[in-house]
Formats: structure tokens, sequence, C-alpha cells
């Protein structure tokens, strides 16, 4: 290697251990809430059969949170991909907005962008759209970091509730219901958020009518078909609304 090279190098590193350094404080709030959330994910894990490594692999190669939890159901349930499909599909909907959203972000990032794609769930993607660091750091690898920092602690999180989960020798009936929980949490979060409950509304009463119609193990698609076309046919009123919220 040449002086050249050398100094390359040298200053490459500078520049990632820079964005490394600044970007850890903000990726410091999701270490508390995955730490919990990932421990019970990998508990859950554990109780229905699938080993750590198992766990570690679904959380290294998946990262997807709510879709994990929601994939323990699925993966100890027949096989049914056409489902499988649609709810995984419904819930990581809201990432083609966010996707939509870093694009110019995202432009010019090079092959490391690929990685960030892949990790950019809610609270990552909460960081890198609003986080302003500071001139000397460079951005594209501090957004790198925080969804390497939030990716490693959601690992971190579900392995040792999986290995945890292997100690248990107390019943663990009714834990699943965290995914219940986590669900009811996001709705209630949404509910405060938005001006018109419309929306809500349509999720509530098309879900339960639904269910009495087609049953427990056959309503989620038809409910989100009709919360589909409910929402279709009202999007324009919704979209008023939103923009009377913003004149206020």
């Amino acid at each position: 290697m040449d002086t050249e090279e050398k100094v390359s190098f040298k200053v490459k590193a500078k520049i990632l251990k820079r964005a490394a350094f600044v970007a850890f404080p903000h990726s410091l709030p999701i270490l508390f809430g995955y730490g919990f959330l990932g421990l019970t994910y990998g508990i859950l894990m554990s109780v229905n059969g699938f080993s750590p490594l198992f766990t570690c692999m679904m959380s290294l190669l998946v990262f997807g949170g709510s879709t994990q939890i929601v994939g323990v159901s699925l993966l100890t349930s027949a096989f049914d991909p056409l489902n499988s499909f649609i709810i995984t599909f419904v819930l990581c909907a809201r990432h083609i907005f966010y996707g939509l959203s870093m694009l110019e972000k995202f432009r010019g990032l090079g092959i490391k962008k690929i990685y960030m794609i892949f990790g950019m769930v809610d609270e990552t993607f909460s960081i890198n759209y609003s986080a302003n660091p500071p001139s000397d750091v460079d951005r594209g690898w501090f957004m790198f970091f925080v969804t390497l920092y939030d990716h490693i602690y959601w690992i971190i999180g579900s392995t040792l509730g999986a290995i945890f989960g292997t100690m248990i020798n107390f019943s663990t009936e009714g834990i699943d219901f965290v995914m219940t929980a986590m669900f009811v949490v996001i709705f209630i979060n949404q509910w405060q958020k938005d001006k018109s409950h419309l929306s809500a509304v349509f999720g509530l009463v098309l879900s339960g009518a639904s269910l009495l119609i087609f049953s427990a193990e056959n309503f989620i698609i038809p409910a989100m078909v009709a919360i589909f076309l409910a929402l279709t046919l009202s999007r324009k009123y919704l979209e008023g609304k939103v923009g009377d919220d913003n004149d206020i």
C-alpha cells in the first residue's frame, strides 16, 4: 500500500468512525424499546418450539418487528401462502411511503443503500428522516450506522429472549397476547394523532363485520379488501380533511 492509499484509507476510516460515533446516541432510545420487545419476541419463538439460532437468523434476515411477531403464528399454523402474503403486505405497506420519502436522502449513497432499504423499519426511518447530523458528519454513513445499530439491538434482544425462553419452566400461556397489545397501542397512537377517525372506524367496523360473516379463520382477506375499497371511495373526503387540518 503506497502513501496515497494509506492517506485515503485513514480519511475513510475517520469518516466512518465519526459517523458511527455521532449516530450511536440517536439510536439509544431504540435500544431500550427493542430490548424489551425483542426479548418478548424471542421468548414467544422459544415457547413455540423454535431454537435460539433460528430466532437469531429470523431477526438477521427478516428484521420486521411486527411482521416477525405475526410470523410466529404463520409458521405454526397450516401452510397458506396467499393469506401469509396478504397479511405481510398489509403490515408492511406503509414502508412503500417510507421509501418514497427517502428517495432524495438515499440518492448517490452507493451500495450501502441496499442494506439501508432492507433495514428501514419504523424507528430507523423516523431517526434518519428527521435527524440533522453535524456538518462534518457524512449523512449517508450516519444513516447507515443508525440502521445497523437498530438491527443489532433487535438481533441481540430477540436472541437473548429465545435463550431465556429455553430456561423457562413455568407456564407462558398468554404471552402471545403481546402481539395484540402492540397493535392496540399502535391503533391508539394513530387515533390520537389523526384529526379524522374515519379510516380507523372503517377498520373496526369492516373487520368486525367480516369476522361475523366469514369466521375467525377466513375474515382477514375480505376485511382487507373491504377496507381498501372503503378508503379508495372516501379518498377525496379524507384528503380534504387533511388539507383542512393543515390550514388550521
